[in-house]
């Protein structure tokens, strides 16, 4: 299954308190479940974004399904397909 990461950033969100935004987070899984995504890590981020969120689905369509429930929690992103890189090693390696 293709793996995706995206870069997130509070867009119009006005979160209150911790609560509230573990609460999102818990919607947001529960979403990309729905689409068939596989929220696999997020993390909180220090610099030009907030959230860095890796996910796995069975193909794009389930990806911007997933990257659109994001948006409509007001999440802001740029989600692009990665590839690990020991798999990366072994196609630059076929070349």
């Amino acid at each position: 299954m293709p793996t995706y990461a995206t870069l997130v950033d509070f867009a119009d969100q006005d979160i209150q308190n911790a609560q509230e935004l573990a609460s999102i987070w818990g919607d947001i899984r529960t979403e990309f479940e729905e689409h068939g995504a596989d929220l696999h890590d997020s993390y909180a981020a220090l610099g030009e974004h907030d959230f860095l969120v890796i996910f796995e689905t069975a193909d794009n369509e389930a990806a911007f399904k997933s990257a659109l429930t994001l948006h409509r929690h007001g999440l802001e992103g740029k989600t692009m397909e990665i590839v690990d890189t020991n798999d990366f090693s072994n196609v630059v390696d076929e070349i």
